[in-house]
């Protein structure tokens, strides 16, 4: 029997095709799938740079030429589905369609806990396990060898920059395990609010100088104020400029974010010079180095469901603020792209 799967078949053109079931023996029928807004919006708009360049995956390189990434053809990595065999609930990463057919050998599969409401499943698979990464990277660059996951944050002074899914799911991390502080920064009003919804505290960058408020209000010694860690969350180069901004002398950066443009406002003769600042990815592909065994993807996703038992409840009412049906994703995506709609975690229902 043939699926119906959300693509994107060129630039501004997302839309649902039948499609062949794919090879494997766990079939799974899609309940859940979550949108990660900045990751898929690049795709509509063409702005990803699988669109303009080609990737040698070998060399990690993207090579000039002639891009082939269209039509995309697997959207979406925050899926909850139901074993047909069992009805069992699972959760998984095989973009927005309506059912799959798995194998056990290739495919990673998660199993959810009969006490987690089946909706935040979509966070267990992959999109948790990113913020988790995170926390993971600030705490291989404090100590190297990792023993917990609030190792990088416990009794530290954190902001977030970005109050999309991505940062306020980092921030909650940041405060269950034992941040002296976390401050949520963004711009954007409605977001603020679901920040604040969840018990963060926020800063708005367009009403005040986020930079000197917070080296004023956090010293550590003389000549030493700001941040010890920030998470930027944001796709903008003025985002990761200001999260410079904000760390105290040798501080770091764990980078978070998927730009999709320059980086003029990125000065690196300013803040990141003077200061001796470190910005570290924590792109999901890869723990930090060393970590690998004790800390797979597997284990982040253990860690991102003890969050969900934790402050599940609040991220169910003010986290997930659209539930769209499956037929009208490809209407809900141009309206994102075009900005005539905004969301801040939408989830697409079957």
């Amino acid at each position: 029997m043939s699926e119906r799967a959300l693509i994107v078949e060129k630039p501004g053109q997302p839309t649902i095709r039948e499609e062949p079931p794919a090879e494997g023996t766990l079939r799974i029928r899609t309940e859940y799938s979550g949108l990660s807004a900045g990751t898929e919006l690049a795709a509509v708009k063409g702005t990803t740079p699988f669109a303009t360049s080609v990737w040698d995956a070998e060399l990690g390189l993207f090579r000039p030429g002639t891009a082939t990434g269209y039509p995309i053809e697997r959207l979406g990595y925050m899926e909850v589905g139901r074993v047909v065999e069992t009805g069992a609930l699972v959760a998984m990463a095989y973009g927005h369609r309506t059912g799959y057919t798995a194998d056990p050998l290739v495919d990673r599969i998660v199993p959810l806990p009969p006490d987690l409401d089946p909706v935040l499943g979509v966070y267990v698979a992959h999109a948790g396990p990113i913020c988790a990464n995170g926390l993971l990277h600030a705490a291989a660059d404090l100590y190297g060898e990792v023993r917990t996951l609030g190792d990088g944050v416990r009794g530290r002074r954190v902001v977030v920059i970005g109050a999309g899914m991505v940062g306020l799911l980092t921030a909650l991390f940041a405060r269950r395990y034992g941040a002296a502080s976390v401050v949520v920064v963004d711009p954007t009003p409605a977001r603020r609010s679901v920040a604040e919804r969840l018990g963060l505290e926020t800063l708005d960058p367009d009403d005040v100088d986020v930079a000197p408020v917070l080296k004023t209000r956090w010293r550590h010694a003389a000549a030493d104020h700001g941040a010890d860690v920030v998470f930027q969350c944001r796709g903008r180069s003025e985002a990761l400029a200001l999260a410079l901004r904000v760390l105290r002398p040798q501080g770091t950066v764990i980078d978070l974010a998927f730009y999709q443009g320059g980086a003029d406002a990125v000065r690196l003769g300013e803040e990141f010079h003077h200061n001796g600042l470190t910005v570290r990815c924590a792109q999901i592909g890869r723990v930090p180095r060393g970590t690998a065994h004790a800390w797979d993807r597997d284990r982040l996703s253990g860690e991102t469901i003890d969050l969900l038992r934790a402050d599940g409840a609040a991220i169910r009412e003010h986290l997930i603020t659209d539930l769209i049906p499956f037929d009208d994703a490809p209407e809900h995506l141009r309206a994102l792209s075009d900005r005539t709609r905004s969301t801040i975690q939408t989830v697409f229902t079957f």
